[in-house]
């Protein structure tokens, strides 16, 4: 049951706080809408759910026509259980029974063969162990994703093909499961978890954790417990994580981190390390994106788990540029012509739209600009990949914001104003996308996981026009895609007989199999090489074959938003200091000698 208090829900709902709430809604009914277009479009899991559709009626045809050639209960119960397991359903003995359409003897030993066959598995529904629900095995699945495939490969052979049908390679009914990069669905565990209560888990109420909100039955079915999970806008997530550090013993198995906290959290014991947790490398390290991995550590120790790998890129409309004649921008100088080119406010269109609301949203748009200029907020060395990180939790660093990198930067988010929408200085997060999405706007920054707003709204210009770059950089500088996103990792003061029922649910939750299954569901968010690489996934959007790219090509960097404990703070500064400089108030030089300031007073204080 959803909280009286807006800015936070319970059960896997999206906060809606102050100026957000119109936002979520509106992604909310985008999302609704999406799942009614799942059935049409490329994803597994509803290929699989019109496979079993078309059989069951195909045997319902049949056997009317004769008992004679009635569907086995066999292949009856067989698909009962892949639906079941697809929707999120318990299945039970009885259920089974009934589906198989042959004397209840007759079905109980057809059963207990395709459990003795290692078809079926059993799970304890109770501590008695006396009530079980049953499960599709690994073996089922993998032969009903090969007799899916079977059959849409005969359906294309005998009735026209793709000649004929020229969408007919976006259907898959569930074979593609079994190519070489493909990914398969996820399977339930072996025993439920022990928690008392349940699983509880705090994190952002952004629209990939709120994808949550349909995935829940099946999650639970996967771990074989309740859920409860507490959403929050960032500002509160960070309060509350910090709050339940101080209680006595924690309040959730599981919470989600913004990157740029990592540091903090580590340093202040909020977050346990996985290493003293758990075996690391049932994680798979490897298939994370080096940069999400990377800023998941302090002090060489994993804290989290990438949950969500979401760089902001530029959103460029395709048909516009292409309608002006202009190339994807490469370089700032290219970005403020372009933008420059398509600003049109008589008409209503303008040039580009960014984060430049005061404090936080601004800072976050400040330290991307300057690390387009190739200058860190902090003096890091240089490495081949752009600046090493490694030595932060060494303490020997100092803000560099006042420098000549730094004054390009702020001379450039000057004219960017210019081509900018009037509301632009009250423009966060969610503000800067949506009029992207209504075809407003040109060009906008923007992190993937708003990707959503147009991709999944068909009504939106954007949609299917969108190409995605890294940012544009200043001259000498390297392309840079910033990675923001969340880690999901283990409160230090999680009680001891909580633990293992935390580490299996956070592999559970990071797998590759339930980010497909996110993605499957309106996420654009990805932390895994095995994902984006995904036939399936791949189909979903442009997004996760551009995202792939920019990390072959170390493009992909949290350098710009390096995770010290007092990030945060210089954030903030940045977005105090800035917002003064783009009203007019001080120049850029008066801003970035105040923010130096600040951020040094700071360092000095702690």
């Amino acid at each position: 049951m959803a909280r009286s208090d807006s800015s936070e829900t319970d059960n896997f709902n999206t906060p809606i706080p102050g100026k957000q709430r119109s936002a979520h809604s509106q992604l909310m009914s985008v999302m609704d809408a999406h799942k009614d277009a799942q059935m049409v479009s490329p994803q597994v899991k509803n290929q699989m759910m019109r496979i079993a559709s078309f059989l069951e009626d195909f045997g319902d045809e049949l056997e009317d026509s004769t008992e004679l050639f009635a569907m086995g209960p066999h292949f009856r119960i067989a698909l009962h259980l892949v639906r079941g397991h697809l929707e999120g359903k318990i299945v039970t003995p009885t259920s089974l029974i009934s589906v198989s359409r042959v004397p209840y003897a007759t079905a109980n030993r057809r059963v207990k063969e395709m459990i003795d066959s290692g078809l079926i598995e059993q799970r304890p529904r109770t501590k008695t162990g006396k009530s079980f629900s049953l499960h599709p095995s690994e073996s089922l699945l993998e032969l009903w994703t090969q007799l899916s495939g079977r059959i849409r490969r005969m359906v294309e052979a005998e009735f026209g093909g793709r000649e004929r049908a020229p969408d007919a390679k976006d259907y898959y009914f569930g074979g593609s499961y079994m190519a070489a990069q493909s990914i398969p669905p996820m399977q339930v565990l072996a025993e439920p978890l022990k928690a008392s209560g349940g699983i509880r888990v705090l994190v952002h109420g952004d629209p990939t954790f709120m994808v949550m909100d349909n995935l829940k039955r099946q999650f639970e079915q996967v771990i074989g417990t309740q859920i409860h999970q507490r959403a929050f806008s960032i500002d509160r997530l960070r309060e509350e994580a910090i709050r339940n550090a101080e209680r006595k013993a924690s309040r959730y198995d599981i919470i989600a981190v913004d990157l740029p906290w990592v540091g903090e959290f580590a340093e202040r014991g909020i977050l346990m390390p996985l290493d003293e947790a758990m075996d690391v490398a049932r994680l798979d390290p490897a298939d994370f994106h080096t940069a999400g991995w990377k800023a998941a550590h302090w002090r060489d120790q994993p804290f989290g788990v990438p949950a969500q790998t979401t760089p902001e890129l530029l959103f460029y409309r395709r048909d516009l540029f292409a309608k002006a004649g202009l190339e994807p921008p490469a370089s700032t100088d290219e970005l403020l012509s372009a933008a420059r080119t398509l600003h049109d406010p008589q008409h209503g269109q303008y040039g580009i739209a960014w984060n430049a609301a005061r404090g936080t949203a601004l800072g976050h748009t400040v330290l991307m600009t300057m690390a387009d200029f190739g200058q860190p907020v902090l003096n890091l060395p240089e490495n081949a990949g752009g600046f090493d990180t490694g030595c932060l939790s060494q303490g020997d660093y100092r803000p560099t914001i006042n420098t000549e990198a730094g004054l390009r930067a702020a001379e450039f988010l000057m004219e960017l104003l210019q081509y900018s929408p009037p509301d632009i200085l009250s423009m966060s997060w969610y503000e800067r996308v949506r009029p992207y999405a209504a075809g407003r706007i040109a060009m906008a920054y923007g992190y993937t996981l708003l990707a959503p707003y147009f991709e999944l709204d068909v009504s939106s210009p954007a949609a299917g026009q969108t190409g995605y770059l890294p940012h544009p950089v200043g001259p000498g500088a390297s392309p840079v895609a910033p990675v923001g996103g969340y880690v999901m990792g283990i409160p230090a003061n999680l009680p001891p007989e909580r633990l293992d029922a935390a580490v299996e649910a956070l592999i559970v939750f990071t797998s590759a199999q339930a980010q497909k299954l996110y993605i499957q569901n309106g996420s654009r968010t990805n932390p895994r090489y095995s994902v984006g690489s995904d036939p399936e996934v791949r189909r979903v959007s442009p997004i996760f074959e551009a995202v792939d790219a920019m990390s072959w090509r170390d493009e992909l960097q949290f350098w710009p938003r390096p995770p010290v404990p007092e990030i945060g703070n210089i954030v903030q500064i940045c977005g105090e200091e800035f917002h003064d400089m783009l009203r007019g108030i001080v120049t850029p030089r008066e801003a970035l000698a105040a923010a130096q300031k600040r951020a040094d007073a700071l360092m000095n204080s702690t």
